[in-house]
């Protein structure tokens, strides 16, 4: 492979992507083919179910790639995220002698012993430096500072020892080496975040098919990372409740889903045609879909740690193939009780509510269905925030 060239591939629950391109001068990267693979029989929640048909659609990304690009692909990097990702604070401690003065050695030593640090099933990915105490002052760069006292806090984005043998028998089974593991969930954020918003503090969510990945930043940092297991293809399993097969429940929820419907525009004597034999109430079809996605909005907020409910100014960013999902800004906006606090941006985005669902509910109830206010009409609510367009993917 080309010294210039990076093959990189990302492993979902939905499919597997492969992606090449070509490093420019100013840094960029120019992409110059795209693969892809269904994972459902060998991917669930982000994590390698079966290894043999894992390493054969890598085989198979890799062999497109090379036929796109007219040549070998020697090493790639991976993506890693899923179920087995979490993130887990860690304080390491060291007593100095009097009148030190803190040095890169004593830095790097706090950062070896907690990567070291013992998880049982797990291990470090990755370890995001959150900041230092040196005495009783925080300090981002404690070199240099006099202290007799330094505490290193950290956060720690674990994955679980046996899905990084499995991912990397998967590999070897394929023939194909792996120049480093990534975070997806860190490349992303890099990708879709601006500084501004890391600064600020902001919260991506990233909705997929089988996880919903939810990552905090303030002060430019990655605060807290935390992974559900439910994502888009759980509405398409709820559908089926409704007496419809799998694949046709997806093609319902394509064509009619929606994570957001005003009371006002809903029709209970309307039905939707499954086939040319069947049909589906439009109003349980609603509800079902609703109840699903407000599930997993109601986790995302349980699980966002109290200091940081009100420290998310630069607002909620959705992203991933479930925020393709008609109105589910809506229903983010609806669930964070500040509808008329947002932008137009690029991305789907929701700017934070000023008061979370924990910390805000004297002054802003949660609406339920029946009760949902026509103060902020659909058309101002598009007004007010646009999203990227939609995919054929959920």
């Amino acid at each position: 492979m080309a010294k210039d060239f990076i093959v990189a591939i990302e492993l979902g629950s939905s499919k597997i992507t492969g992606i090449a391109g070509k490093k420019n001068p100013d840094g960029s990267i120019t992409v110059l083919s795209v693969a892809k693979e269904d994972s459902k029989a060998c991917m669930r929640k982000g994590v390698v179910y079966n290894i043999d048909k894992t390493a054969q659609a890598l085989t198979n990304i890799i062999n497109k790639l090379k036929g796109s690009l007219q040549t070998d692909i020697a090493r790639v990097y991976v993506g890693v995220g899923g179920q087995s990702l979490k993130g887990v604070k860690n304080v390491v401690v060291k007593d100095l002698p009097a009148d030190s003065i803190v040095t890169q050695d004593i830095v790097n030593e706090l950062m070896d012993t907690n990567r070291n640090m013992k998880n049982n099933d797990y291990e470090v990915l990755d370890a995001i430096t959150q900041e230092y105490k040196v005495d009783m002052l925080d300090e981002l760069n404690p070199v240099g500072v006099q202290a007799c006292h330094i505490e290193g806090n950290f956060l720690n984005l674990l994955w679980r020892k046996t899905f990084n043998r499995s991912l990397n028998k998967c590999f070897d089974n394929a023939g194909i080496p792996i120049v480093e593991m990534y975070v997806t969930p860190l490349a992303m954020a890099e990708e879709i975040l601006t500084e501004a918003e890391k600064c600020a503090g902001c919260m991506l969510v990233d909705l997929g098919a089988d996880t919903t990945t939810v990552a905090i930043y303030t002060r430019d940092i990655l605060r807290h990372l935390f992974v559900l297991p439910l994502g888009s293809n759980n509405i398409t399993k709820d559908l089926t409740t409704l007496k419809m097969e799998e694949r046709e429940a997806e093609a319902m929820k394509l064509k009619y889903a929606s994570a957001y419907t005003e009371v006002a525009d809903i029709d209970d004597s309307m039905v939707w045609a499954i086939d040319s034999n069947r049909s589906v109430n439009s109003r349980l079809f609603i509800d079902v879909v609703e109840a699903r996605v407000l599930e997993i909005i109601a986790n995302v907020w349980y699980l966002v740690p109290t200091e940081y409910t009100d420290k998310l100014l630069g607002g909620i960013i959705l992203t991933g193939g479930g925020s393709n999902l008609k109105n589910i800004d809506e229903a983010f906006r609806d669930q964070s009780y500040d509808p008329d606090n947002t932008y137009s941006v690029p991305y789907t985005k929701v700017p934070a509510a000023q008061h979370s669902p924990r910390n805000g509910k004297d002054k802003h109830p949660p609406r339920r269905n029946d009760e949902r206010s026509d103060k902020h009409s659909a058309q101002r609510r598009h007004e007010l925030c646009r999203k990227r367009p939609e995919q054929n993917t959920l």
